[in-house]
């Protein structure tokens, strides 16, 4: 953007603050007096940041992601990039940290720090990134931060590979994240004494304050599966310096309609200052990360937002971020031929798409279950909007998938299938709570690990779904005895490579047809990839046990 300038109205009716801008960097911010005109003014504000994202979960690549994002004036996300990471290591984040250089908006990428998730004798994952790797990553100009430390028992209880992490992003200067969901009182002070300066997972008002107290800032999260909001939401005045918000995981149906704005105008419709508010949104993760990405001070870069009003139904006229317009509501021919133009900068970056996929396709014969009268079963209870699933442990009279005297009708497989070995065989369960009738769904997009997961009451409509995902090498797919549906997800079996519209049209057609087959679940596809994360109790399924995450063993 060249010379150019923007009036923002202040809380008078006689002058407004004039900001002008040369070569991308804001130069002056000056008082003067309103021009004369008809319409209504608009405002300068800084832009929104996410204080703390995973992009994989939107299923677009970082470009896509932040194209739909500025539409909503986020121009800068704090990206951990965990999911990538499981899959393929340091080659998954230098992807995303190449494709969000060419990207409309900023990102600060982080190097995860709990991959994989759990040890290797609990499930396998792709890549494992120990603490030399992240000396190594830490190193570089590229990455600002420790992605969320999730094993918060290896931190108190000081684990060597733990703290070497957590000390090489400490020496250098970098923020560690956190990740200490109930963690309270003593040991909330040990974890931040620890070095770990933020945590997303609070879920109650009273582990928000607990981490304040000790120093630690809470990331209040809006997401797709989490929702903190409504009960975190009073520390947005009480401790207004200490607060951020982040979406986590956020799906593309979920993105398409908002993202950190979203939030900010709940707040404000709950009546929460507004100063307040665009701290916690604007300001805060900034300084907290050390990004210089703009906060509308002369020396700053020359990114903010453009509104039409400051209330709570506020309208983004644009988006700029380093003096380009990214986001216009009313886009010209010259942002579209940018667009053009990044797209075939982008076109190396498609023609093969990273990935880490060496499952081979399986018969019915390999998801088998022996159950007779007299068996103890062990079925994992799902329950629809929660991460938490129940264990039910029965004595059989029969075989539950096909016996009709069953009281409870939904009893059905769930498969879990290592794609990072040509030789693995699949691990297969019993669970309820889907209710799928003639079908099976399938997906690579199982936390952490990603490795194929399958849930259904047929045999052969499992075994075709699972066949198709091998087929696509990563993806979404939905059976019947009649149809099939899918979404490619060839970049590393968690993104595609398609428009974000696209991806969510048929993300949702899939949710759709999985709900046609008789599942009443929201998300199914969401609920089915917690059905893998062995930390979260108490039943679940990896690609080598039926887990005990209460008791953290395998099931016998």
């Amino acid at each position: 953007m060249s010379t150019n300038t923007h009036f923002a109205p202040c809380d008078t009716n006689a002058s407004a603050v004039l900001t002008k801008v040369n070569d991308g960097i804001i130069t002056a911010v000056n008082r003067c007096e309103l021009p004369e005109r008809d319409h209504p003014y608009s405002y300068l504000m800084p832009g929104f940041v996410d204080g703390h994202v995973h992009v994989e979960s939107s299923m677009m690549n970082p470009y896509e992601f932040a194209r739909i994002a500025a539409t909503h004036g986020t121009i800068g996300v704090i990206a951990d990039p965990h999911e990538i990471a499981n899959v393929m290591g340091v080659e998954g984040v230098e992807y995303m940290i190449t494709i969000g250089k060419k990207s409309a908006i900023n990102f600060l990428f982080g190097a995860p720090s709990c991959v994989p998730s759990c040890g290797g004798d609990i499930e396998t994952s792709g890549a494992t990134l120990d603490a030399d790797d992240i000396e190594r990553l830490m190193e570089r100009d590229d990455i600002g931060f420790l992605g969320e430390m999730m094993n918060y028992v290896g931190v108190l209880n000081d684990d060597p590979q733990v703290m070497a992490k957590i000390n090489a992003a400490l020496r250098h200067g970098k923020p560690v994240d956190g990740h200490a969901p109930g963690v309270v009182g003593d040991d909330r002070r040990r974890y931040a004494a620890a070095g770990i300066s933020t945590d997303h997972e609070c879920a109650t008002l009273e582990e928000g304050r607990s981490c304040i107290k000790e120093g630690m800032k809470v990331i209040i999260r809006e997401g797709s599966a989490a929702k903190d909001y409504e009960l975190l939401k009073p520390l947005i005045d009480e401790s207004p310096e200490s607060v951020m918000f982040c979406t986590d995981d956020c799906h593309p149906d979920d993105l398409v309609r908002g993202h950190i704005d979203a939030i900010v105008k709940r707040a404000i419709i709950d009546g929460f200052d507004l100063w307040n508010i665009l701290q916690a949104a604007c300001v805060n993760p900034q300084e907290h990360y050390h990004c210089n990405w703009g906060l509308l001070q002369p020396g700053d870069p020359a990114t903010f937002l453009i509104v039409e009003n400051l209330g709570a139904h506020f309208r983004i006229r644009n988006t700029v971020v380093n003096g380009e317009k990214v986001f216009s509501y009313n886009y010209s021919s010259s942002s579209i031929h940018t667009y053009l133009n990044t797209l075939k900068e982008l076109i190396p970056f498609m023609a093969d798409f990273p990935n880490n996929f060496k499952a081979k396709p399986i018969t019915v014969a390999d998801i088998h279950m022996d159950l007779r009268g007299g068996d103890t079963a062990h079925v994992i209870r799902v329950t629809d909007g929660s991460l938490y699933t129940g264990h039910d442990e029965i004595e059989l009279s029969g075989n539950p998938l096909i016996d009709s005297h069953y009281p409870w009708r939904e009893v059905q497989k769930i498969v879990v299938y290592n794609r990072y070995e040509s030789d693995a065989r699949p691990i297969v369960g019993l669970i309820r709570g889907f209710n799928i009738s003639g079908g099976a769904m399938a997906a690579t997009v199982a936390h952490d690990c990603h490795n194929i997961v399958a849930v259904g009451d047929d045999e052969e409509l499992i075994v075709k779904a699972i066949n198709r995902v091998i087929e696509m090498r990563g993806g979404q797919v939905v059976v019947s005895k009649d149809e099939m549906l899918d979404l490619p997800l060839p970049i590393a079996g968690l993104m595609a490579p398609l428009g974000a519209h696209e991806i969510a049209y048929r993300g949702q057609m899939n949710n759709d047809m999985v709900k046609e087959l008789g599942c009443t679940m929201k998300s199914p596809f969401i609920t089915m990839a917690f059905m893998c994360l062995p930390v979260i109790p108490e039943l679940k399924i990896t690609d080598k046990h039926l887990w005990d995450g209460l008791n953290m063993k395998p099931v016998d």
